[in-house]
């Protein structure tokens, strides 16, 4: 199922770009990782946020779960690619805490975002599991982007994010299920064809410097 982007939503991207350091280490890592063979070169995605995004729909709810892992954000379009992977390097010393407070050295990242349908909903954080590869991954812990997100609550049109860490075993290149209580999807079946496809464009514009 997809969703048009709300103006709360456009907020959200507000105050994403907003949370990144006014300082060059988000460009340093940026050319660190960009060396990478394994991956993707950035700013040659075409992609939007919403379409490398599972969404969830409860009664009082909407649930929007996206990757922040470059793997995938990188066939993001330039702008949408910077957003998230700035907003992410900015919070990496508190992901690295919450990551070794689970005992774990590495994680797989995603923003997860409740958008209120009612007035003072209350929602559980830690129900949001991924089913990958046989097995059921719950959140092994989270930092959050939006002011209150601990208070579990949010209000009609109104947001509450973080970034949640889950074991390193999630395959993201593979199917996955993501549920919140008794909803879920299976819609990244889907994605990664889009993926796929994207990532072909994205070696081609790469290979002639051509911009999307």
């Amino acid at each position: 199922m997809r969703f048009s982007r709300s103006f709360p939503e456009l907020l959200l991207l507000t105050a994403v770009a907003a949370c990144a350091p006014a300082h060059q280490a988000s460009a340093q890592s940026n050319a660190v990782t960009a060396q990478d063979p394994g991956l993707p070169p950035a700013g040659f995605g075409s992609l939007r946020q919403d379409q490398v995004g599972v969404n969830l729909a409860t009664s009082n709810l909407r649930i929007r779960v996206i990757p922040l892992e470059e793997e995938i954000i990188r066939l993001l379009s330039p702008d949408a690619y910077r957003s998230l992977h700035e907003m992410r390097d900015s919070r990496a010393a508190e992901i690295r805490a919450a990551a070794h407070a689970a005992g774990r050295d590495s994680v797989k990242a995603f923003m997860v975002t409740f958008f209120g349908l009612q007035p003072q909903t209350r929602f559980n954080p830690d129900d949001v599991l991924i089913t990958s590869q046989n097995s059921t991954f719950r959140p092994i812990g989270h930092v959050a982007i939006t002011p209150g997100f601990n208070e579990n609550q949010v209000d009609a049109r109104a947001q509450a994010a973080a970034i949640y860490l889950y074991e390193p075993g999630v395959a993201l290149l593979r199917p996955m299920t993501v549920q919140y209580g008794t909803y879920q999807s299976d819609a990244w079946t889907q994605t990664l064809n889009l993926l796929n496809a994207e990532r072909t464009r994205v070696l081609s514009r790469a290979s002639t410097q051509t911009q999307p």
